[in-house]
């Protein structure tokens, strides 16, 4: 008999009823050490006093009206975005996959504009994730995602990560873009080079192309820059955004230039949802620190601290990991091991990690771990790696 919950969920037996920073409690008490922050979503942590205050505060006034008005906190949020980033304008959303969806729709329309109604190819990488709908999968095009699903999304072309002669050698006269997550999360936390992006986005020019970078897991400060981007000394045409932007409240938004947003006129796109009150104000208030130079500086220093105790947790335990891969709070233990068997030795632990493609664990802390934390976690790690020894 099927459960009342769809089960497409293969979930730990945890049941988490309370957090507070970077712990979890269980519903049985247990303080679980949480390097996984919601998949990377919860950004400052668990219940952080500033968003708890402006959801509360928002919730008192006004949750939701619906995009047929002006909002406010979508105005200020929208703002903030344009001051801090590359881009003339945004659009929100409730969720990376959605934030997926319309980038696709305004490359290709940005070319139907032109008049090149023929350019609607998008190149993409294999190991890639960019959601679960139909544009997101077809983008991704692995087995795992697409068996069963067809007829897929036509339009895309998957090529390994990182290899640039692919994808000069793939660009047409039909090209309308390149799709890519500058570090791969879902593909076991591997990072493109700043070279190679800095080539991408030369191809890009050369061949007046649009770059539409995926920055849903890497953005909002989980390298020590606001956007992953930033540290090639590039920008997109397109940028998709989600996950940490909400701090644990559903949001997402597309970040475009004028130019590349040049189709996207009223009633071409929509969403009910989208940019409501409540979910902006919380929004503003995760903007409010994680663009905050001082606060990323923080977030550098941690994960050099981490990447190094991490990097002494691997040569203590050879047989378990290989090494550890990944660029600020978002890190990848390459296990030698099965990397299934570690995140459930973690949890014996009370430590939450996510596992990854390639054989890997992801480390996705609250940009907010203290040093103490860094070492406890680093210690339960440990734990983990001698109970799977023995």
């Amino acid at each position: 008999m099927i459960p009342s919950v769809l089960p497409t969920y293969n979930r730990a037996p945890l049941t988490f009823v309370k957090g507070e920073g970077s712990w979890l409690i269980e519903e049985d008490g247990r303080r679980f050490l949480d390097l996984a922050a919601g998949i990377a979503v919860n950004a400052l942590g668990h219940a952080h006093p500033a968003l708890v205050a402006a959801l509360t505060e928002q919730a008192g006034q006004l949750w939701h009206t619906s995009n047929l008005y002006h909002i406010p906190q979508q105005q200020r949020l929208a703002d903030k975005l344009v001051e801090n980033t590359f881009a003339d304008t945004a659009f929100f959303t409730n969720s990376g996959t959605e934030a997926c969806e319309l980038a696709v729709k305004m490359a290709r329309k940005y070319w139907h504009e032109k008049g090149q109604h023929e350019r609607v190819d998008i190149i993409a990488f294999e190991g890639s994730f960019h959601g679960r709908s139909s544009a997101g999968i077809a983008a991704a095009g692995s087995e795992k995602m697409t068996n069963g699903f067809g007829p897929l999304l036509p339009g895309f072309t998957h090529l390994p990560f990182g290899d640039h002669e692919a994808v000069a050698a793939a660009i047409s006269d039909t090209t309308a873009a390149i799709l890519l997550e500058p570090v791969q999360g879902e593909g076991g936390i591997r990072p493109l080079p700043d070279a190679c992006l800095k080539g991408l986005r030369d191809l890009c020019d050369e061949h007046g192309i649009l770059l539409i970078l995926d920055e849903v897991q890497c953005g909002m400060g989980r390298t020590g820059k606001l956007f992953a981007h930033e540290w090639a000394g590039v920008d997109p045409d397109i940028m998709m955004v989600a996950k940490g932007i909400g701090g644990g409240f559903p949001l997402g938004a597309v970040l475009a230039t004028e130019a590349a947003a040049v189709g996207m006129t009223a009633g071409t796109h929509g969403s009910t949802y989208g940019g409501n009150p409540l979910a902006c104000a919380v929004g503003c208030a995760v903007m409010d620190h994680v663009a905050d130079a001082e606060f990323l500086s923080e977030v550098n220093r941690k994960a050099g601290l981490l990447r190094q105790k991490l990097e002494g947790l691997v040569a203590a335990h050879p047989d378990v990991f290989d090494s550890v891969r990944g660029s600020g709070l978002m890190l990848g233990l390459k296990c030698r091991a099965v990397n299934g068997d570690v995140v459930a030795a973690g949890y014996d632990a009370l430590i939450a990690t996510v596992p990854a493609a390639d054989n890997v664990v992801r480390l996705l802390p609250a940009l907010t771990i203290t040093d103490d934390e860094i070492a406890e976690a680093v210690a339960r790690l440990e734990t983990a790696a001698s109970r799977l020894e023995r």
